[in-house]
């Protein structure tokens, strides 16, 4: 297929298999591959002009029992694009700020569209030849906004929200917070809360934004997990001595953490209005990194943002 047509981007799943072979596994691909084709088509259909920024699927098939998707020919992922010209440093402020506002593009057809993507990180973000043009992809992990099940694992951990560890129901909320920490992450080449477990995530959290309020803490089907009944969080911590964990109960945490001093590093930033763009982007990330889902930036709000509206 590449050879004939090096245009075209196609991927293949396992989708029907003989009954005497068929496995939970592929049972599970075969109706995932199809689920992603169904929302693929909602999307691309949504948006007939291609201006929102989501994956282009050209044509499916199936070939050897196998659903093949054909896309839109793309050329990296953002992780790579990272990798190849930002590595534990980043990428320039104006490259931020378009992919941004591309990102939160496809967050409006998503939601127009009423689907949560629930796999947003770098690894699921395209970019074209000229790295100038960014698609979401990935949409197999994706449900109809009313479908969502309360799971703790939901989305790739570093780009989970705090109502998904919690047990909380859910909504459009989940894709910003994961396009926040994405954000972070191409401006800063660092992983925004790299924690080991959903544990070590809240308390992550909670270092930049202080304690969880305990109205949402009540709010959660699997607080008793990180939390006691007087809402004091109960971290899993790792002794450094004897290597066990102990749990140490927190009943008040201050920020810790300056987000300023993390966008700005080591740079010296010059002229003054690179200054300017990098503490609006520190503005914007405060309002979608909202603990409490309900005051976080809408999607409108972040498409509206100084750090979007003002070009560089």
């Amino acid at each position: 297929m590449h050879q004939q047509d090096n245009r075209l981007s196609l991927r293949c799943s396992i989708t029907q298999v003989s009954f005497k072979k068929a496995s939970r596994f592929a049972l599970d691909k075969h109706k995932t591959g199809l689920k992603e084709l169904e929302i693929l088509k909602r999307l691309n259909d949504a948006d007939p002009d291609d201006r929102f920024h989501c994956l282009r699927l050209f044509r499916h098939f199936f070939h050897k029992q196998h659903l093949c998707l054909v896309f839109e020919p793309l050329s990296m992922n953002l992780r790579e694009v990272l990798k190849k010209y930002g590595k534990d440093v980043g990428l320039h402020v104006k490259a931020v700020r378009s992919y941004s506002q591309q990102l939160f593009l496809a967050l409006k057809l998503l939601k127009k569209a009423n689907i949560l993507h629930a796999d947003i990180k770098p690894d699921n973000i395209l970019v074209n030849e000229s790295k100038l043009v960014l698609k979401l992809c990935d949409f197999g992990s994706a449900s109809h906004v009313a479908e969502n099940e309360i799971t703790p694992y939901l989305v790739s951990r570093f780009y989970r929200a705090p109502e998904i560890i919690l047990g909380i129901p859910y909504d459009f909320g989940i894709d910003m917070w994961s396009a926040g920490c994405t954000i972070y992450e191409l401006y800063t080449g660092k992983i925004m809360f790299a924690g080991k477990t959903n544990n070590q995530m809240l308390k992550f959290f909670m270092d930049l934004k202080g304690k969880m309020p305990n109205k949402i803490i009540r709010k959660g089907a699997f607080k008793d997990q990180h939390f006691d009944s007087n809402c004091n969080f109960l971290y899993h911590e790792v002794d450094k001595v004897t290597e066990r964990e102990k749990i140490v109960v927190m009943s008040a945490i201050n920020p810790s953490r300056d987000l300023q001093a993390e966008l700005v590093g080591h740079q010296s930033l010059l002229p003054e209005e690179q200054l300017r763009k990098v503490s609006q982007l520190k503005d914007l990330l405060e309002r979608i990194l909202m603990l409490d889902s309900s005051k976080r930036a809408s999607i409108n709000q972040a498409l509206t943002h100084p750090f979007i509206q003002e070009k560089i």
